[in-house]
């Protein structure tokens, strides 16, 4: 899998578009108060799983743990999603979660 880019290198090859990504979706969406930085971080991994956007799990999974949620409740958010969108993208989901447990000290 290719790594996918990070804030650094995205502003780097697209700058208008780490801009916009910086303004509109961490400046402003993911801080409304209509949900938590937790509940986001739960609906954007399930997400980015169920499409199939694995480059991107990465930095969202640590982001999640980041706000909050705990690497037993990203595995039942997984488990819970292979019955709506599929066995293979739960495992590949999960496959990003150990991987990302086995790099961390």
């Amino acid at each position: 899998m290719n790594p996918s880019l990070d804030r650094e290198s995205l502003a780097l090859c697209a700058p208008k578009l780490a801009q916009l990504s910086q303004q509109v979706l961490f400046d402003d969406v993911w801080k409304r108060p209509e949900l938590t930085p937790r509940d986001r971080s739960l609906i954007t991994l399930a997400t980015l799983a169920a499409l199939g956007r694995l480059q991107q799990l990465p930095w969202h999974l640590n982001f999640a743990r980041q706000n909050g949620l705990r690497d037993d409740e990203i595995t039942e958010a997984f488990t819970h999603l292979a019955f709506y969108a599929g066995w293979p993208a739960a495992v590949s989901a999960l496959g990003c979660q150990q991987e990302g447990k086995q790099a961390c000290p």
